[in-house]
């Protein structure tokens, strides 16, 4: 197959595979993105005078039956492809023509790709916070069941001070909300328009509109200049993965609380049958394997994080081809999260605290105790924090 750079001399095919690796699969997610971008692109060309209106139609109308072809399955981008970009102008040129051969006037697959990506990402931001938002709400729920009952709150994992359900399932609730506003704050690298900076110093000669295809697509403002494009790229990217990162965090350390409190040894809560396994050797076991790959996630999350940090450290000005590695971690870091978001408020809904299996030793109450002897007795904290800790060492 014939590629958008092939200059007639042929390509060893394993520089094919080596250099395309996994792009082509990728790059069937953001097709829709691409299309519409390519679409807003073509529409400029041809307000601006660089391309026909008879041209026109035909890509507009060429790449919105490959776009539902695409969704509807009945072609995938393949290594022969090499990516996205190539698989889209050479199915559009081989259905109307020469015409598909106009549209990447002005536009190299550098900013094409990324365009693509930030429309993806502002799509899936909306996405993932969502989806944090309904964990959020299953702890809410939670709360509501069973937020009277007791529980010892913890540090250094010895019981310290009087806690209950609804305080525990409303600090984790109120951290997931924090993380989806966050979610959000990555929008205003993301929307910025890159395309039209091409690969990465403009178009020369041509009366590019860059502010037209900002406003069709739906971006905040071009990004400019345009040799801060390629300079941006990972940024956004890195920064999203940063605040899945801390999501995948905070979900980490609500399983691991869920997995301590249903030990035989605590034994506070019980988890649903539906989401725990059976034993292939013990016939008495439940497995918590749900929450224990919850918290093993965060692990995938964070590997991502810095994947995507280290692709573009010490990199030099304008586009190098490492930048092609960024979106297996991203997208990976992407779905990990999704799926564990999406299972999650299914398994709280089925989350029962033991109420008569929690136990709080007496000394739990001792930083009320000493509160108490200062608002009665008008003695200095730390005087009653002695007589308090006096008072248990003759009770142990």
């Amino acid at each position: 197959m014939t590629r958008l750079w092939d200059k007639g001399a042929p390509l060893d095919e394993r520089v094919l595979q080596y250099t395309a690796g996994e792009d082509h699969a990728l790059d069937n997610r953001l097709v829709a993105y691409d299309v519409k971008a390519s679409i807003a692109h073509a529409e400029m060309l041809n307000a601006q005078g660089l391309l026909s209106n008879e041209d026109f139609a035909a890509i507009r109308d060429g790449l919105t039956q490959l776009a539902a072809e695409h969704a509807r399955g009945e072609w995938r981008v393949s290594l022969e492809h090499e990516d996205g970009q190539t698989a889209l102008e050479s199915l559009l040129t081989a259905r109307i023509g020469e015409a598909g051969k106009r549209v990447h006037l002005g536009r190299s697959r550098n900013d094409q790709v990324l365009t693509a990506l930030r429309l993806y990402l502002r799509d899936v931001i909306d996405e993932l916070a969502a989806r944090v938002l309904d964990v959020a709400a299953a702890l809410d729920a939670l709360a509501a069941r069973q937020g009277d009952v007791v529980l010892p709150g913890y540090t250094h994992m010895q019981q310290a001070m009087p806690s209950s359900v609804a305080l525990w399932a409303g600090g984790f609730a109120a951290e997931l909300r924090d993380d989806a506003e966050a979610l959000q704050q990555v929008k205003r690298r993301v929307n910025k328009s890159p395309l039209g900076s091409a690969a990465g110093y403009g178009s020369p000669n041509l009366p590019i509109d860059r502010e037209r295809t900002c406003r069709a697509l739906g971006f905040d403002a071009v990004h400019e200049p345009v040799t801060a494009v390629q300079l941006s790229r990972g940024k956004a990217e890195a920064q999203l993965a940063f605040e899945i990162a801390l999501v995948m965090q905070d979900v980490a350390r609500l399983a691991s609380d869920l997995l301590l409190f249903y030990t035989q040894e605590f034994s506070f809560v019980e988890l649903p049958e539906a989401f725990t396994t059976g034993s292939s050797i013990m016939p008495q076991k439940r497995n918590p394997d749900v929450f224990e790959l919850i918290r093993a996630r965060a692990s995938t999350a964070l590997a991502s994080l810095l994947e995507i940090m280290t692709i573009t450290a010490k990199l030099p000005s304008g586009y190098q081809r490492d930048l092609q590695l960024i979106k297996a971690p991203l997208f990976r870091s992407i779905d990990s999260c999704l799926e564990t978001l999406g299972i999650l408020p299914a398994a709280l809904e089925g989350v029962h605290f033991r109420k008569e299996r929690i136990v709080l030793d007496p000394s739990i109450h001792a930083a009320a105790q000493a509160n108490e002897m200062v608002v009665k007795e008008g003695i200095p904290f730390r005087e009653a924090y002695k007589r308090v800790s006096e008072q248990l060492k003759k009770t142990r």
